[in-house]
């Protein structure tokens, strides 16, 4: 194959994207069954259960999404009684989220499934087969870190 003959099921980062498509999908339906919790909802979970508290604005970021999803995601949670809204630690006119006790129960068990995914993942591949994709997708966040960089730049 040639580098013009390839077509978008080629490109690396349609391949990479189709994995991800599949690993989330077998997620949503584990969590969604076990838990009653999307994917965006299991994110928040967990990220707060991590690195709580945090701020909206540093929810959105470390998750992924936009802040105004993010802020109807954690009003879901909030009115589910899994996460609290509390006064900023350093800015009392920000608000501070974190897990509510039934928060950090969901969130222990998503955790445990998480890890049992994990477990799953790493059993595909051997140790060497683990330590080439770990440098390899370090290598592939800083290129396309310094894509968007660039792109950035460009605006």
């Amino acid at each position: 194959m040639t580098p013009d003959s390839r077509t978008i099921k080629d490109l690396l980062s349609y391949r990479i994207h189709q994995l991800a498509n599949a690993l989330s999908r077998g997620a949503a339906l584990r969590y969604r069954r076990d838990f009653d919790v999307s994917l965006m909802e299991w994110r928040t979970i967990a990220l707060l259960g991590d690195f709580a508290p945090m701020t909206l604005k540093q929810l959105a970021r470390q998750s992924g999404l936009d802040k105004g999803l993010a802020s109807r995601v954690v009003s879901g949670l909030v009115e589910r009684d899994l996460v609290r809204r509390g006064a900023g630690l350093a800015d009392a006119r920000e608000l501070a989220l974190s897990l509510t006790p039934a928060g950090r129960k969901v969130f222990t068990g998503l955790m445990q499934a998480a890890k049992s995914r994990d477990d799953a993942f790493h059993e595909a591949l051997t140790p060497e087969e683990l330590a080439v994709l770990d440098k390899a997708i370090t290598k592939l966040v800083q290129a396309a870190l310094l894509q968007v960089k660039a792109e950035e730049e460009k605006e």
